[in-house]
């Protein structure tokens, strides 16, 4: 454009900021609550909280949907949150109601006070039996979805225990210490093992449809922690979904 020219440049406009509207989660469901605490069991296909991209239902939505009251802190759009679970994974999740519980249960999560046991099916039969996984996870490079061991990521450490070995998948327990987003489907993938029906990180699709998985068999089976209120210890578990029971006995039926 020569020199001295006009230019009319158009902005686009703000983006609009996120926030969690009420909304009804069909399936989720309420294990434990106080005047601190929500404990929920999180179906299939849910968020934790509203996200860039995200249009489905959220577990905060879902509460505030049902009346609950949750606390303030945080960002709008993930107020009480103060750990999460992938869309796709089922299970434990905690929500803070108090303030106080939402500063303290933050604080035990980065202080790994926080004991958070997940039961995965896996491919293959992981060798040893029994391992930890120590590797720094990060996002991917030129892959905003996807997470990956990088050298220079973040310090990731995940305990493994077989559980029961089936003729073409493993069921094993996993403690994290850390809470890295996608830090099991990362790790196990990592050791050659990725979750059944994992697709994103490397599960053969042929097994999946085999076993009639449509995302990851991956489930926060125990969360256990000092209670905010007082420091008593609380745990809380929860059964597999039906889907993730469904495979596990078609495997058993094959075996």
């Amino acid at each position: 454009m020569p020199a001295g020219e006009w230019l009319d440049v158009t902005l686009p406009p703000p983006p609009v900021p996120l926030q969690a509207r009420p909304e009804a989660v069909p399936g989720m469901t309420i294990v434990h609550e106080d005047d601190d605490i929500i404990v929920v069991d999180k179906p299939a296909g849910v968020a934790a909280h509203p996200t860039p991209g995200w249009t489905g239902p959220t577990v905060l939505q879902g509460l505030l949907a049902a009346g609950h009251t949750i606390a303030t802190s945080g960002a709008a759009e993930r107020q009480g949150i103060v750990h999460r679970l992938d869309a796709n994974t089922t299970g434990l999740m905690a929500v803070a109601k108090s303030e106080r519980a939402y500063s303290t249960l933050k604080q035990a999560f980065r202080d790994r006070e926080v004991d958070k046991v997940y039961h995965s099916l896996v491919q293959g039969h992981p060798d040893p039996l029994r391992g930890t996984v120590d590797a720094p996870i990060a996002r991917q490079p030129g892959n905003s979805g996807r997470f990956a061991v990088v050298a220079d990521g973040r310090p990731s450490v995940t305990h493994y225990d077989t559980v029961e070995a089936f003729r073409a998948a493993s069921l094993v327990e996993v403690i994290l210490e850390t809470g890295r987003t996608h830090q099991i489907r990362v790790h196990m993938s990592a050791i050659r093992h990725p979750c059944a029906g994992d697709r994103l990180y490397g599960a053969d699709p042929v097994l999946a449809a085999r076993l009639g998985l449509t995302r990851q068999w991956l489930h926060a089976v125990r969360l256990g922690f000092a209670h905010p209120a007082d420091g008593r210890r609380v745990e809380f578990s929860s059964d597999y979904s039906a889907d993730l029971r469904s495979v596990l006995d078609f495997l058993a039926a094959e075996s």
